[in-house]
């Protein structure tokens, strides 16, 4: 087969390995400048900042496989085993941030960032679908596997004539803002270097402490409510609030530099009861991501890995 998959995240970069290693041709698609997703990493000058997911933790033998070769391959390493309290659970992350495991994974693949799918078309022709690129070009593929947020996805099924389930289309999504920061010296984040008990931020990574960046950046993401409620704020404005609520983790540093980083659709709001789906007329079709088998690392990962399985069956 020569198999299509939109979205370079997690999810999508998983279903390509799998798809690959049963011997089937793979393109994998992206609108975004690398593959990743949310597996977000950054250069602030000297500074090295995950602005996405933070890190992840194993919790079945199907993905702790991959992480172990991931290990083995030097791609991520152990970061410690509990923040705000040790509970002997393993967080791993990116030995070189987190965007360095979905660069591992795509370097097997033929990875093609900075090309948006326009549309989605079912066809008569020798391959059943099609892909239309914001670019004109037409791809056309024996089987697809849908990667990006649902409702991305469902808009462009419409024009294949797919009908998703209304439950699974109307999924919500929590917003993230986040803030970046390159310190002139280290901030107040207690050791580890993560800390999710403060009231206005899910998550405050010292990605010195964590050990990707060679001088001290922070990385503070706002709570879901929060984000939402300034979501339509002018840039400027969001910016300079996330530093007021993040004064006390800079403890006596100073600011050097600072990002905003807008993540729309960060967290599905509610789970899909199945690893991925597909429509029941339809077997070259699957719908995967972390709206599927849970919204973190591990879960997007499995999705895309049941969405694999799906097509070679």
């Amino acid at each position: 087969m020569r198999v299509g998959i939109v979205g370079a995240g997690i999810a999508g970069l998983m279903a390509g390995h799998a798809i690959a290693a049963g011997g089937h041709d793979v393109v994998v698609f992206d609108k975004g400048r690398s593959a990743g997703g949310r597996l977000a990493t950054r250069r602030i000058g000297a500074a090295t900042v995950d602005h996405g997911a933070q890190f992840f933790t194993v919790r079945s033998e199907a993905f702790a496989d991959h992480v172990d070769r991931w290990v083995r391959a030097g791609v991520v390493r152990e970061w410690c085993r509990g923040f705000d309290a040790i509970d002997g659970h393993p967080r791993y992350v990116g030995v070189a941030g987190m965007n360095g495991v979905a660069k591992h994974l795509a370097a097997a693949l033929d990875v093609r960032c900075g090309s948006l799918v326009f549309s989605v078309h079912a066809t008569q022709g020798r391959q059943p679908w099609e892909l239309k690129l914001d670019d004109g070009s037409l791809h056309g593929f024996d089987a697809l596997v849908m990667t990006c947020p649902l409702p991305q996805t469902f808009s462009l099924l419409v024009s294949a004539e797919v009908q998703m389930p209304e439950v699974l289309w109307r999924t919500g999504y929590d917003a993230t803002l986040a803030l970046l920061v390159v310190l002139d010296r280290p901030g107040a984040v207690p050791g580890p270097g993560g800390l999710q008990t403060d009231p206005n931020f899910t998550f405050v990574g010292d990605n010195q402490a964590k050990g990707i960046s060679s001088v001290p950046a922070l990385t503070f993401h706002a709570t879901p409510a929060w984000s939402d409620e300034h979501w339509p704020d002018e840039p400027a404005d969001a910016e300079a609030l996330l530093h007021e609520m993040a004064r006390p983790w800079l403890g006596e540093a100073t600011v050097l530099v600072s990002q905003l980083k807008r993540w729309r659709f960060a967290t599905p709001r509610s789970i899909w009861p199945e690893a991925h789906w597909s429509p029941s007329e339809r077997s070259d079709l699957a719908v995967a991501g972390d709206a599927f088998a849970g919204p973190k690392v591990e879960g997007a990962a499995l999705s895309g890995l049941s969405a694999a399985a799906a097509l070679l069956a």
